[in-house]
């Protein structure tokens, strides 16, 4: 079962929000993780994206300076299953290229925007979500 946090979930979003802005006004670009992503890989068309990078490695520091601040180990349970966690992921990549961006370009700038596209990409990824959730649990016993 997981733990709901409303303090710390706050603080989340609002670094969320704030990032997203800052990345807005500072790059003119959403903050969509897929998009970033896609474009730190080469070939660069202008050169190495020392941005894109930064922002990659902080999502990647985060959990490692959470723990640090706070003195508690920052808990994720992944599956043991390679084949489960291989198919997930071409799944979610596959996802974001057909949905045109991922959870956090749709669901958190997008919506900000009240973009139509938007609406119905999120309401999708939240519906396969719940059902996804569904299954493991009540039909495979996950």
């Amino acid at each position: 079962m997981t733990e709901f946090t409303p303090l710390a979930s706050l603080i989340g979003g609002m670094l969320i929000g704030l990032s997203t802005v800052l990345m807005l006004l500072l790059e003119g670009r959403i903050a969509g993780i897929s998009g970033i992503a896609a474009r730190a890989l080469p070939p660069w068309r202008e050169g190495v994206p020392a941005g894109r990078l930064a922002f990659i490695a902080g999502l990647v520091a985060a959990p490692f300076l959470v723990g640090a601040v706070t003195g508690e180990p920052v808990m994720q349970t992944v599956s043991a299953n390679v084949l489960l966690m291989v198919a997930a992921g071409l799944l979610v990549g596959f996802g974001s290229v057909w949905g045109s961006g991922c959870t956090s370009g749709h669901g958190v700038c997008g919506l900000a925007r009240l973009s139509p596209r938007s609406m119905v990409a999120t309401g999708l990824f939240m519906a396969t979500g719940f059902a996804t959730v569904f299954i493991v649990r009540h039909v495979i016993g996950g």
